[in-house]
């Protein structure tokens, strides 16, 4: 592929072949040839040829290769000669993050930290397969993936300041839960609440460095060596078999109607068409089941503060600064040749980044922009972003996290568990996991330099880098 710089930190390849629209690639140069040692870019350019796409399909400094779309991925849909395609949200629908502030300081919970994890590792399930502590049944499933963050709130797992500083107030209407399939709903009953495995993870961070102290303030992060909470999951096994059971479905679609297809992993349908719409509104009730998900953790992670530190959680703010989703496909209001329209945005492994300004950002942020959270591994650290101007371009989007550039395969031959527990304890670090082989997969060395990713989207006017977070206590599933 033949790049060029578009505008600064973003490279363009034009449209070649039957691609409707260029690759633009979100990067710094350096970062650009390792995303061409894989099918990330091979993947944007089939991403080009969908059916109404706009403006130019986009890769994120994170990217690699996925499903379909590549991890990283954002494209805007036509909402009249579009398309949705399973394959551009990800099988782990609403995989997302979430940011709690506290008002501790890094000496107050030293002397606790190790108790501190390994009550939170008990208190919230975590691990493949994992069972929550509470049990739905399928109706009681039903009100919870229809009702959204509301349902947690009004079951006592959070407040009504959780349901304002969550992306949509944690909240998906349209949904239909009679389109999710009965081993969707076997699958989901029981893992409301359950960390799951991989890349996901609950993290005690202190900030190590603030930024942007003014942007800081307004985020509630005010100090070096403040404690935070991260918590990373989605809509575990419920998604999951909601993605499965559409590409199928959408498959078959392609196969009856001949609709061009640049890839099998690409399987979509016109957005006018019943399959999307009956996968939209499946979909929607996945992004309620995550959205509730990370709040009962949250919830967990509260009541573990007080039962070890004592008192009451509120004594310890434990406020949310945000959640953001990061495998999504919605409708949004963006510019498009001149024009706002409302267009059908998918972010396969991307975040949200609203300026300021933008009606969806909470009220007490929205004279500074929308907070932007940026996991990374557990070795290294993660970032608090903000939303700027620049994102207009990317459709409202920015990087999700550090990406991967090895295969959890390749990791486990290359790092050994054990090993990593060594160092992160050497260097002050608990960690509580369910084996070294999912540590060795998830080692530092397997992602890439999460500083240069956050670095790129800062470059190219997408979001502005406030804090960066260190974890000190880390728990996996």
């Amino acid at each position: 592929m033949n790049f060029k710089e578009f505008r600064k930190g973003i490279y363009e390849s034009p449209k070649e072949g039957d691609m409707r629209v260029p690759v633009r690639a979100v990067s710094t140069s350096e970062m650009l040839g390792s995303m061409m040692s894989d099918r990330t870019f091979r993947q944007a350019q089939n991403v080009a040829q969908l059916p109404g796409i706009l403006e130019a399909s986009y890769v994120m400094p994170d990217g690699h290769e996925g499903y379909g779309f590549p991890i990283g991925g954002v494209a805007a849909f036509d909402p009249d000669d579009g398309i949705v395609s399973p394959g551009g949200v990800g099988y782990d629908i609403n995989c997302g993050v979430r940011l709690i502030r506290t008002n501790l300081s890094e000496k107050d919970i030293r002397p606790k930290l190790k108790p501190l994890i390994s009550a939170l590792y008990t208190n919230v399930p975590s691990g493949v397969g994992s069972k929550s502590k509470v049990r739905l049944n399928p109706q009681q499933l039903e009100e919870a993936v229809t009702e959204g963050l509301r349902w947690a709130v009004n079951h006592g797992y959070g407040t009504q300041k959780d349901l304002e500083h969550c992306e949509e107030n944690g909240f998906f209407g349209d949904s239909d839960y009679s389109l999710v399939s009965d081993m969707a709903k076997k699958r989901g009953g029981p893992q409301l609440g359950t960390l799951g495995a991989g890349n996901h993870f609950m993290e005690i961070q202190k900030v190590e460095k603030i930024l942007d102290p003014e942007i800081g303030k307004a985020f509630g992060i005010t100090h070096e060596g403040q404690i935070t909470i991260m918590v990373h999951s989605g809509s575990r096994g419920y998604g999951h078999q909601i993605c499965d059971d559409f590409i199928r479905t959408m498959m078959g679609a392609i196969q009856k109607n001949n609709w061009q297809l640049p890839d099998r992993e690409l399987s979509y349908a016109p957005l006018h068409a019943k399959e999307s719409q009956d996968y939209l509104q499946a979909m929607r009730t996945a992004i309620n089941f995550a959205f509730n998900n990370r709040q009962l953790m949250t919830h967990w992670a509260r009541e573990t503060f007080a039962q070890v530190l004592g008192g009451r959680w509120e004594d310890y703010d434990l406020s949310l600064v945000y959640d953001v989703c990061h495998n999504i496909a919605k409708f949004e209001e963006h510019e498009v040749a001149g024009k706002t329209k409302k267009v059908c945005v998918h972010r396969k492994g991307a975040t949200r980044a609203f300026w300021k300004g933008r009606k969806e950002i909470p009220q007490a942020y929205r004279n500074v922009g929308q907070p932007v959270i940026i996991p990374g591994s557990m070795n290294t650290a993660s970032y608090l972003l903000c939303g700027q101007p620049g994102a207009a371009l990317t459709f409202g989007s920015s990087c999700h996290g550090a990406g991967r550039v090895m295969s959890r395969h390749e990791a486990i031959r290359r790092f050994s568990g054990r090993d990593i527990v060594k160092q992160m304890e050497a260097s002050g670090q608990a960690i509580e996991a369910g084996s070294y082989e999912l540590l060795a997969e998830e080692a530092g060395g397997a992602y890439k330099n999460v500083d240069e990713v956050v670095r790129a989207v800062e470059l190219a006017g997408i979001s502005k880098i406030v804090a960066k977070m260190v974890p000190i206590g880390v728990i996996k599933g």
